[in-house]
């Protein structure tokens, strides 16, 4: 059964726990970085998110989840920001002519002629091609602490975690860094521009998209779980683009003032959890 119809608006609100930043941070960043409002709501989420008389068919699996103007609402994390990514300014330059909000918007789109809208969903899909792989490193840094199952304490399954912990601290991270370096640095949007510190430190064209904004976060939280390790890999100098791409993103309009606000929430015991006998600078 469909929930009653809603009134468009332009609001958005983010379904997500509170207390974490956890996998709805992805959100709020592209959010922030776009100036565009949104609300929060933490309370009764999966009562909600479960049950199709309040939020439609199919019901959703877990937060995060995203109320849209229309009244609809998606979850999936990367679902989300590659629905939101055009809008949000954070598509690609070509990516960017998809969004369909407002008039002037869908008057963009209609003007675009086949090979144009090609080009335009190829980049989009180039965007949230990185983005899920930057997910994918979340997800094999979370399962490090909680390497058996999500549902049992850190410490039932801490000498499987102290095992894990080494291997992914070796091999793991250092493999996903290299991946992302050589996006940085064979980017043909950027390359001309090599002598420039900065330019080789954006994944897609030569904008901030979502896939910048996730590898931003990701990394944040490795240097949270793993500060010795991610010192180490920073002095050796080999992902001298992927460091500076967090640095730059930190920076940015929206992000700069999103951080100074306080309205970010530190890492603690979500996703990204620091325990000193995981990390090590091997």
């Amino acid at each position: 059964m469909s929930p009653p119809k809603r009134k468009r608006t332009d609001d958005y609100v983010l379904y997500y726990w509170s207390g974490i930043p956890g996998r709805g941070e992805y959100v709020r960043l592209a959010l922030e970085y776009a100036g565009i409002p949104y609300t929060e709501r933490s309370s009764d989420l999966m009562e909600t998110l479960s049950s199709t008389t309040k939020v439609g068919a199919p019901p959703h699996f877990a937060p995060p989840a995203l109320q849209l103007p229309s009244g609809r609402i998606i979850s999936q994390t990367a679902n989300i920001l590659n629905h939101i990514a055009p809008r949000c300014g954070l598509a690609g330059e070509w990516g960017n002519k998809l969004n369909t909000h407002g008039e002037d918007a869908r008057e963009t789109v209609r003007a675009l002629d086949e090979e144009e809208i090609e080009k335009a969903e190829e980049e989009r899909s180039i965007v949230n091609q990185l983005v899920m792989t930057a997910l994918d490193l979340q997800n094999e840094t979370h399962d490090v602490h909680h390497p058996i199952a999500s549902s049992l304490y850190y410490e039932d399954q801490k000498e499987e975690a102290l095992r894990a912990a080494k291997v992914f601290r070796e091999s793991r991270i250092p493999r996903f860094l290299e991946y992302f370096e050589i996006v940085l640095t064979s980017n043909p949007a950027t390359a001309k521009h090599a002598d420039n510190p900065l330019a080789q430190t954006y994944l897609v064209g030569s904008r901030t998209t979502t896939a910048d904004l996730v590898l931003f976060h990701v990394i944040d939280g490795l240097l949270f779980q793993f500060p010795k390790r991610m010192a180490k890999l920073r002095e050796s100098n080999k992902y001298e683009n992927v460091f500076k791409l967090h640095e730059r993103v930190q920076g940015e309009k929206g992000i700069k003032e999103y951080i100074a606000s306080g309205k970010r929430q530190k890492f603690s015991m979500g996703i990204f959890r620091h325990y000193e006998e995981l990390d090590g600078e091997e």
